[in-house]
């Protein structure tokens, strides 16, 4: 390679370095806000009371200004729920790594273990999220518009993955049950002192209801859950 190549490549390489650096500074800095935000919120909602915090005492908490906190949350409500919110993006991402020859139960399966392995993780955030909503009538009813929104999006997910009909209520059955799956299991995690790891806990109950909702989403027999 001649030497004006060289220094060619190399001035690319500089120019790409300095524009993602930053970009990722910039993405580091925004989860480290988003994150003191919930912290000192979940703080202030305990010590506090729920509807007595404002938002303007999270983000003077935060050491932000009040403007910041609607570049992350429109709510209070949607605060406490947004991890929540988040792990639904992972669970799709799982799905779309799941082999596109397993059954469409069995990809839920492995793909809401891997989700529960991240909840495990931060259990005492998770159980803290679970009192604010179960005290708090505004947040528990965010949580069930959301459960609909989540239910729509996997059952969306999971028609093109078993190329469904819209008519067809195989990708919303599914959709439905993994979902409460998940929720039983995260509450009886929960208020069981985590005997037993939250991702068991999780595929035991997939593995309770996977041979008759497999016969339903999988009659062509491409994947089996008998484990």
């Amino acid at each position: 390679m001649c030497r004006d190549c060289i220094f060619a490549t190399a001035a690319r390489i500089t120019t790409i370095c300095q524009v993602t650096e930053p970009t990722g500074l910039r993405e580091r800095n925004k989860r480290e806000r988003r994150r003191r935000l919930e912290d000192v919120a979940l703080e202030l909602f305990e010590r506090d009371g729920y509807d007595k915090t404002t938002i303007e005492q999270i983000a003077a908490g935060a050491g932000l200004a009040p403007r910041t906190f609607f570049s992350y949350f429109a709510t209070k409500d949607d605060l406490v729920l947004a991890d929540y919110t988040d792990r639904l993006h992972r669970i799709l991402d799982e799905l779309d790594r799941r082999p596109t020859d397993e059954s469409a139960w069995d990809a839920l399966r492995a793909a809401f273990a891997a989700v529960a392995a991240d909840y495990e993780a931060e259990a005492d955030r998770l159980r803290r999220r679970f009192t604010i909503m179960a005290h708090n009538p505004s947040v528990f009813a965010r949580n069930l518009q959301l459960q609909a929104t989540w239910e729509q999006a996997l059952s969306e997910h999971l028609m093109n993955r078993l190329g469904s009909d819209p008519g067809d209520p195989t990708p919303r059955l599914l959709a439905a049950t993994a979902l409460a799956v998940m929720r039983a299991s995260l509450q009886h995690w929960l208020t069981s002192q985590q005997a037993t790891p939250l991702p068991t806990l999780v595929q035991r109950a997939f593995d309770q209801l996977g041979v008759g909702l497999n016969r339903i989403a999988d009659p062509a027999g491409r994947g089996s859950s008998s484990r």
